[in-house]
């Protein structure tokens, strides 16, 4: 029982960790193709502008559902007999 719980643990932080990294480098390629569409194309800029808020937000969102879920598996795990 006590070892299914650090491997609980360590999933969880995985789960976080990676996520984090992941929607980091997917929101700073998107902000500096941005910036680069941006240059290339100034009137452009306020369509693409709208466009990068909304898949940032889409890609933060996909990363709070893998907090949300590495939360469960921390606090309510379904795989634990009791």
């Amino acid at each position: 029982m006590e070892h299914i719980l650090g491997y609980v643990a360590i999933a969880a932080g995985l789960i976080i960790g990676l996520g984090a990294v992941g929607a980091c480098i997917g929101i700073g390629i998107m902000g500096s193709k941005y910036l680069e569409a941006s240059a290339r194309q100034p009137e452009l800029m306020n369509a693409l502008q709208t466009k990068m808020f909304l898949l940032a937000g889409l890609i933060d969102a996909a990363f709070l559902i893998g907090v949300g879920i590495a939360m469960m598996f921390a606090f309510a795990n379904p795989f634990v007999l009791q």
